[in-house]
């Protein structure tokens, strides 16, 4: 069921929240960015794309079946845009969804993604109440799967030459979490 009163989720270092207007400039050049998009399923991303995108994101809210949710990830110190995460709830299956995130090549290496895929998580199974979350990613992108793996998430499938990517049969590999499993770790880590 939609979240209609999302505005934003906070961790220490980092905001994630709708996009704005004002984010466009920064949210083209990093979408456009070859080493960003190398893994994504876009090639070129024009001021076209990012003003759909923009105009898209503006009516949907977290939690619509089959819809892709972006949500801006601000470095709270400075407000800049560093990237975005995202949600889609899969038909059908009410308690499951799907999460991905981008991150600005600059600002790749900082902690950035485990925080903010993190706080994405606890949205997920907290306040959304789901039961199971999955994430896809290409085989050859070592630091998204590192990523992943950090946060908790365990790697399902290993699927050979599943999807024509950029020219040639590429290997995703599948990530889950179960509800459980992510308070399990959660309680862990706690003093």
């Amino acid at each position: 069921m939609a979240d209609t009163q999302y505005t934003c989720l906070s961790t220490p270092r980092l905001v994630l929240r709708r996009f704005r207007e004002s984010d466009f400039s920064a949210f083209c050049r990093y979408r456009s960015d070859p080493r960003v998009a190398r893994y994504q399923d876009w090639t070129d991303f024009s001021e076209e794309d990012g003003v759909r995108f923009l105009a898209e994101q503006a009516k949907l809210h977290p939690d619509v079946e089959g819809a892709w949710f972006q949500m801006a990830i601000e470095c709270g110190e400075t407000g800049e845009l560093v990237g975005d995460c995202a949600l889609k709830a899969i038909d059908g299956q009410p308690g499951q969804v799907e999460i991905g995130f981008t991150l600005a090549s600059e600002h790749q290496g900082k902690g950035y993604g485990t925080e903010s895929v993190s706080r994405l998580l606890d949205y997920v199974f907290g306040e959304l109440g789901k039961h199971r979350v999955t994430a896809v990613t290409d085989a050859r992108n070592a630091p998204a799967a590192r990523l992943l793996e950090r946060v908790g998430m365990r790697r399902e499938g290993h699927f050979l030459q599943n999807i024509w990517f950029k020219g040639s049969w590429g290997d995703e590999y599948l990530y889950a979490l179960l509800e459980q499993e992510w308070s399990e770790l959660r309680s862990s880590s706690k003093p």
